[in-house]
């Protein structure tokens, strides 16, 4: 099915993980071959059918975001010169096409958390000279001018620099991310923005009531904006059921010092609750593609897996390779060839024309 249809994922934490695993040493771990400490390799990518990748720049928030930024965008080109066979860099709709026709994954960038600016539009500009084609306009805290979806609001949206960010955005085509953002903030840039807007890797909050998540009134206006909802893999964000079991084992697990998200405690957690924890699968993130489709239309939904962003994934999409096993189960559920299509990369890579199209 991938091979008909190669999949363009919204986003991908390989550079932050893979600084983790080994300081961006390529020497270290070879991706040409089995990682398994990590959800990505480039036999996996294969194995997925990924066409192309959003690889994400995702550093802390804190004084040192702007350099780390700069240098998790080296890496990524670090990474397509070591690996030029399977990779190649893009930055525009054509450069995808280009590179999927010549067998190699298109590798795209996107920054996931407007602090990656320190508040400078000249900054930004620069970001994208380099080939950024995307901004999360925040991460899970809010930002001077801009309100998180996971922090307490204080402007209830954007301010008048936020809405200048926006602005600028659209002109010079860099794509607007809208994951991670409060409703409100969602809101405020879908009224300023003159240009389609993503979320390159959120789920649907009618499904799994999270503030990560859209919600319904959000989606229903990509289809007015021509957007796209990236919907992503993460327990989290696609299972009510794992999320009410972290609910009610936060506080036992607190008291203990221990995270009913950490993997490394979940066990010692369930025992603690008295109840196991529950598993997100497949099917969870085929209910959250469903609703998107249902609710926005089946021209504004893609998908934005946050592998290597994610301490564990749904049981059945452990990896990279997983994604033939979505598009067989939609199939199943009688998606037909064409809407496949569009899920898989029709629908971001016409998002991505469109600011080719007017940037300046």
């Amino acid at each position: 099915m991938t091979n008909a249809h190669p999949v363009i994922d919204g986003h991908n934490d390989l550079p932050i993980a893979f600084y983790e695993l080994c300081a961006y040493d390529l020497d270290a771990h070879d991706l040409s071959g089995s990682v398994p400490q990590l959800h990505t390799d480039l036999p996996r990518l294969r194995a997925g059918g990924v066409g192309a990748q959003f690889w994400s720049l995702w550093v802390p928030q804190d004084e040192h975001a702007v350099r780390r930024t700069f240098e998790q965008l080296d890496f990524v080109h670090q990474l397509v010169a070591r690996y030029p066979e399977a990779l190649q860099l893009a930055v525009t709709a054509d450069d995808v096409e280009a590179a999927i026709k010549g067998g190699r994954v298109a590798s795209l960038m996107g920054m996931e958390g407007g602090y990656s600016i320190g508040e400078s539009l000249g900054i930004l500009r620069t970001m994208r000279t380099l080939g950024v084609r995307y901004m999360t306009l925040t991460h899970n805290n809010n930002v001077s001018w801009a309100d998180s979806a996971t922090d307490e609001p204080v402007l209830g949206g954007l301010n008048d620099f936020g809405e200048r960010v926006v602005r600028e955005m659209n002109r010079i085509g860099m794509l607007v991310d809208l994951s991670h953002v409060s409703a409100d903030t969602m809101r405020h840039a879908l009224r300023v923005t003159s240009a389609p807007v993503i979320f390159s890797h959120s789920s649907a909050r009618a499904v799994c009531d999270v503030p990560r998540n859209a919600p319904d009134d959000v989606l229903e206006t990509l289809s007015g904006n021509d957007g796209v909802c990236m919907v992503t893999f993460v327990p989290y964000f696609v299972s009510q059921e794992y999320v009410d079991w972290v609910a009610g084992a936060d506080e036992i697990a607190k008291a203990s010092g221990l995270s009913p998200q950490r993997p490394a405690d979940q066990q010692q957690v369930a025992e603690l609750y008295g109840k196991p924890k529950p598993q997100a699968s497949l099917a969870d993130v085929v209910k959250h593609l469903e609703h998107v489709r249902e609710v926005a239309g089946i021209d504004h939904v893609g998908i934005g897996g946050d592998y290597d962003g994610v301490p564990e994934t749904p049981v059945d999409l452990p990896d990279v390779s997983s994604y033939p096993k979505l598009f067989a189960a939609l199939a199943e559920r009688n998606w037909s060839d064409q809407d496949l299509a569009k899920l898989a990369g029709g629908n971001i890579l016409r998002v991505l024309r469109a600011a080719d199209d007017v940037a300046v």
